[in-house]
């Protein structure tokens, strides 16, 4: 390709500030990052905006490469034959090759009354709005949150360390990811904190209310400000657009995180499902993945072919309130195994990490193609192996986590 090569983000999360950062490797391009909101949204903290000891946003200017463009604005369509976006405010942009990063947000609850009177945990401006519905609400008032994920198990101690009377109601088991002897850790720092947790096979909402929450037995829970948690999904863009998708609207690829369908396409983060085999969505491989698509592009342009993704699991951690956490460990198949670390250690160990999420952005501003890509053995095959064995040996997580 000759001349300057124009590459479009969308999305400025975690995946998509690493791709555009790691693009600006090469002075023959302009890198261009679209997204609705001025700043980064540090979304692994959104739960501490709820509680009130952190607001969950980062100024670009700390993370992002001078040498990327920004657009305040939201992508309304894409039209790969043309190779061009329509943006919201009006006006389209061209591009050469195209980073689809647009992460995830809450999922409609299909519980009758939750999206009339419960309040969703997945976005920047969902955190702000609950955030002002408990400032304006009594602190004796009871609190549900319902999901017993990573996000409802932070939030549920987040808001119970301030002195809220909290019931976590789990759909289920607590924490389903973790290992029995991490859930028990969980369980006992969630009692020290006073939250009351329903879990087991009733421990399911079916209606929600303005000031209760009815569960699957029939009883009904006084609760005054109902927090929902309970799954994740992806913005429509892709399947508006005409490209492949999975069943969740998450944008189909090869394992070089190309587009099924256009070769100048290529997903990144939550909204990307390789071999139609989409990885736990998380930071944990947000930022891998931005790295292996722009490093794709890379490729293409010097003439060399893309590699795969390498990408391995290792581990989960919750935040507990802020004077303790949990850091679950997990086998290659994302399973967790006995080992874990909690308590203060383990608060500790979650706040490096997401002080360290933004290191690597960061660093990858200041120094493009720095950020280490996991080399695991095993290629395709086995990842595909290690997924499947993933499914059938444990639930797949509801929630979107570190």
């Amino acid at each position: 390709m000759m001349g300057n090569t124009q590459v479009v983000v969308i999305g400025g999360g975690y995946a998509g500030v690493m791709a555009a950062n790691r693009l600006t490797q090469r002075d023959d391009m302009t890198v261009t990052l679209i997204n609705p909101r001025p700043d980064l949204v540090h979304r692994v903290r959104l739960h501490q905006l709820v509680g009130g000891s952190d607001d969950a946003v980062v100024p670009y200017q700390e993370v992002l490469s001078e040498r990327v463009r920004r657009v305040v604005d939201t992508v309304t369509l894409i039209h790969a034959a043309e190779r061009s976006v329509t943006l919201a405010a009006g006006g389209t942009l061209a591009y050469d090759y195209l980073i689809y990063a647009v992460g995830s947000g809450s999922a409609e609850p299909g519980v009758p009354g939750a999206a009339e009177f419960a309040y969703p945990l997945a976005t920047l401006e969902e955190a702000q709005r609950l955030r002002a519905t408990l400032d304006a609400t009594p602190a004796t008032a009871p609190v549900t949150v319902v999901g017993a994920g990573p996000t409802g198990i932070e939030t549920a101690a987040e808001l119970a360390e301030t002195g809220r009377r909290v019931t976590l109601v789990c759909g289920g088991v607590l924490g389903p990811y973790l290992h029995t002897r991490g859930r028990r850790s969980v369980a006992e720092r969630l009692a020290e904190l006073g939250v009351t947790v329903i879990d087991g096979s009733d421990a399911k909402v079916t209606a929600v209310s303005r000031d209760t929450v009815r569960l699957a037995n029939g009883r009904e829970l006084p609760s005054e400000v109902t927090v929902w948690t309970a799954g994740f999904g992806v913005p429509d863009l892709a399947v508006r657009s005409g490209l492949s998708t999975d069943a969740a609207g998450r944008l189909l690829t090869d394992e070089t995180l190309t587009s099924v369908d256009d070769e100048r396409i290529l997903a990144a983060g939550d909204s990307a499902a390789p071999s139609e085999q989409p990885l736990r969505m998380s930071c944990l491989n947000a930022s891998p993945l931005g790295a292996r698509a722009a490093d794709t592009v890379l490729s293409r342009l010097a003439g060399r072919q893309p590699g795969t993704i390498h990408q391995g699991f290792y581990a989960q951690c919750i935040s507990l309130g802020r004077s303790a956490g949990i850091y679950q460990f997990a086998n290659r198949s994302d399973v967790a195994v006995r080992l874990h670390i909690d308590k203060g250690m383990g608060a500790r160990i979650k706040e490096m990490v997401c002080t360290g999420i933004l290191g690597h952005l960061s660093k990858e501003a200041h120094k493009p193609g720095s950020f280490r890509l996991h080399r695991a053995p095993g290629g395709v095959a086995k990842r595909r192996r290690l997924l499947h064995a993933h499914r059938a040996e444990a639930p797949a997580p509801a929630e979107r986590a570190v």
